[in-house]
């Protein structure tokens, strides 16, 4: 069913209620390979229905939808809720007064600080969402085309705007290990500690080690075998050893009202979300007195990577355990190879090393006649 554009006198209502009609299409337009719970889609989508009152409210449904299993929802609606956010502040009076221009001028003011993964997601959320506006506005037999392509916008600058990710240091992992074994999380203690080393011991994420079920995991000599479903229902195997994480695993609680059987379940049965692995990784970080600007549960991932790449210098294993579908994906983690760097500090100090007596130039200042007020030092004409 197609509806005016300016559906409510009030353009925030308005923009509102496109964002809610948007959210349903996408949850029903998503993969639902990993959909764990139907009865809270089926309640999300109910909701929607009934029409919702405010962004939060929006907001409180998406994140449940990304709760059931939906976990793509807010790769979409978590740009297009800053959208919503720094719309309102313009204050139109209809939706029609939205263009790439206005697009482009917001998107430079909430992306500064993104990295370029996170400006593209950005990008193909506004996409997408005008293209469904383009669709599925009509009024009079005629609909508004927003034509949003962003061809033109200049906030992803391909590699040059990479962040080196956030890593610890071997002195860092050890003090974030010790703080791991002196963390008392109550009933809980055991299967923390258990989720946190093999994230930190294999590097894979936090999304595939709440996936984990005892079944998945196989003993091989001293080794242990973790079959992991990576992203695009990939399957790959990471190794760990034994005495690592035996005893943990031997003690762990198993929770058999989990319906898919899963490791790393609260006491309901429910699987543990990538925010609650997060606060246990920053609580951690405090005692153990590391600071970090990032300082969630990925940044295990990417001290790994880092670590096992300085150690081994093979990218293509750097790959391989980490499950990146390209090497150039790994290639990041070779900016912290600090062995030539050493040596361009070492060839400088050389340089240094080398220069003689002979050449020390005897200058007066008293004498040195140079009238500083004529001096040109117009930054300007600089070539």
């Amino acid at each position: 069913m197609k509806y005016p554009l300016d559906c409510e006198d009030n353009f925030e209502k308005s923009l509102l209620f496109w964002l809610m009609r948007y959210v349903k299409f996408k949850l029903s337009s998503l993969s639902n390979k990993e959909l764990k719970n139907p009865e809270a889609l089926g309640e999300v989508n109910l909701m929607l229905n009934r029409g919702v009152k405010n962004i939060e409210e929006l907001d409180a449904l998406t994140k449940k939808a990304r709760n059931a299993g939906l976990n793509g929802v807010n790769t979409y609606f978590n740009p297009l809720k800053k959208l919503y956010e720094y719309l309102c502040h313009y204050r139109l009076y209809s939706l029609k007064q939205i263009d790439e221009n206005l697009i482009i001028e917001i998107l430079a003011s909430i992306t500064g600080s993104l990295s370029d993964a996170s400006k593209k997601n950005y990008r193909i959320a506004m996409i997408n969402f005008f293209d469904y506006l383009d669709k599925n506005n009509e009024e009079d037999e005629k609909a508004h085309v927003f034509d949003i392509s962003l061809k033109n916008w200049a906030g992803v600058a391909g590699y040059k705007g990479v962040k080196l990710p956030e890593f610890m240091s071997e002195d860092e992992l050890s003090k974030f290990l010790n703080a791991i074994e002196t963390t008392d999380f109550k009933s809980n203690t055991i299967r923390n500690r258990l989720i946190l080393k093999i994230i930190i011991f294999t590097g894979i994420r936090v999304s595939e080690a709440l996936h984990i079920r005892m079944k998945d995991i196989n003993e091989e000599n001293d080794l242990y075998t973790i079959r992991i479903r990576g992203k695009g229902n990939k399957y790959r195997v990471v190794m760990i050893k034994k005495e690592l994480i035996e005893e943990l695993l031997k003690n762990v609680k198993i929770n058999y009202a989990s319906q898919d059987a899963l490791l790393f379940v609260n006491k309901k049965g429910t699987p543990l979300t990538q925010a609650y692995i997060s606060r246990i990784v920053e609580q951690i970080l405090f005692r153990a007195g590391i600071r970090k600007q990032k300082n969630g549960a990925h940044m295990l991932r990417h001290t790994f990577a880092t670590l096992l790449y300085k150690k081994q210098k093979d990218l293509v294993l750097v790959q391989e355990a980490l499950g990146h579908a390209s090497v150039s994906t790994s290639r990041i983690y070779t900016h912290f190879d600090n062995e030539k760097l050493k040596l361009a500090a070492e060839i400088a100090q050389e340089l240094n090393n080398n220069k003689t007596n002979d050449d020390v130039f005897n200058i007066d200042d008293e004498n040195l006649d140079i009238d500083e007020n004529n001096l040109n030092l117009d930054e300007k004409n600089e070539q």
